[in-house]
């Protein structure tokens, strides 16, 4: 097929393009290749995806609508996956206008562009925070999910509802789907686990929120772009609801939301152990109180992703930490070489 990746230079963008060019499908990428993190760890996830003769890479950002129907005419993509966004919680208490601009102007250029050519099914990143200051776990995808505590969760069940309201009025099959921690190799500095090893490597403490109470629903990105990948074929259909589960799918439009993380929290401790045991060395912990914007765990029912593509996630964490200390290495060695 022809599919349009938003974010495609972006940590998850980088695996699921990758993924769906091993596929043989045809990907059309487009990212603002915006300064939030090093440009450059962007350029060397691009000029592995531009070996592929199969894909084609536009830099322009969302918001310039004439820009991205520019960017795929005569591209007719039939499935398009937004998963670009202005990323982080705790960034949006710094610099709020930035998802503004991002999450719902440049969404909505996106659903604009799926009511002009009507694709196959549009599917959409969604994530855990907008379940907020829910107390009932595991998260279910029916959840209420009306207590943000971040602009950045708000924004993302913004982007939710905008598209339910496209896809009751222009009939657009929608998948919107939450993610859980992701993480894994050439991920981005701001994210934990790039943090963690780049601080203990070089013999620096490492930022321990919530007095290291914190647990979270990891998820390997590995495991993340297998589900993506499946749930291409899970377009949603109004009259035909998933068997066995509490399905989402709304009542009055081929739209669903659906959960993407395997149902099992880790301890931000045991999280780390994995790192110290991967790195060999011992972190320095300075052990510090919840940011706002936080949450204290993440735990998702993976029951209706099961149900949909007979997948769930499943990679241990030690392995994919193992997997991540092995890249981070080996691109650090190459900067120094380049420097």
């Amino acid at each position: 097929m022809k599919i349009l990746v938003t974010g495609a230079a972006g940590f998850i963008g980088f695996h699921l393009s990758q993924r769906l060019l091993e596929k043989g499908h045809q990907v059309l990428g487009y990212d603002g290749m915006t300064k939030y993190y090093d440009v450059s760890l962007k350029e060397k996830r691009l000029a592995i995806l531009k070996r592929w003769s199969k894909f084609r890479f536009v830099a322009a950002m969302l918001e310039e609508k004439s820009a991205l129907d520019e960017a795929v005419d005569g591209f007719e993509p039939e499935v398009i996956i937004h998963l670009a966004a202005q990323a982080g919680v705790r960034y949006s208490l710094e610099a709020p206008e930035a998802y503004i601009s991002s999450n719902l102007l440049g969404s909505f250029n996106v659903l604009e562009l799926a009511k002009k050519i009507r694709p196959r099914h549009l599917l959409i990143a969604s994530t855990s925070s907008v379940y907020g200051g829910n107390e009932k776990m595991p998260f279910v995808e029916a959840d209420r999910t009306d207590f943000p505590v971040s602009l950045y969760a708000a924004t993302k069940k913004a982007c939710e509802e905008m598209s339910h309201s496209y896809a009751h009025l222009f009939n657009i099959p929608t998948t919107c789907f939450r993610f859980f921690t992701v993480y894994g190799a050439w991920g981005r500095p701001d994210m934990a686990l790039y943090k963690f090893v780049d601080a203990i490597e070089q013999g620096h403490a490492i930022e321990v929120y919530g007095m290291g109470q914190m647990q979270r629903d990891s998820t390997a990105v590995g495991d993340l772009v297998e589900a993506i990948s499946r749930l291409i074929d899970a377009v949603p259909d109004s009259s035909k609801p998933a068997h066995g589960v509490q399905d989402s799918l709304s009542p009055v439009a081929p739209w669903r939301v659906v959960n993407i993380a395997g149902g099992t929290p880790t301890p931000l401790l045991k999280f780390i152990a994995a790192i110290e045991s991967a790195l060999g060395k011992v972190a320095i912990k300075n052990m510090l109180p919840m940011q706002a914007g936080d949450v204290v765990s993440t735990f998702a029912d993976a029951g209706l992703l099961k149900a949909l593509t007979g997948y769930a996630p499943s990679t241990p964490i030690e392995t994919c930490v193992d997997e991540f200390v092995v890249w981070y290495r080996k691109y650090k060695s190459e900067i120094a070489f380049e420097s």
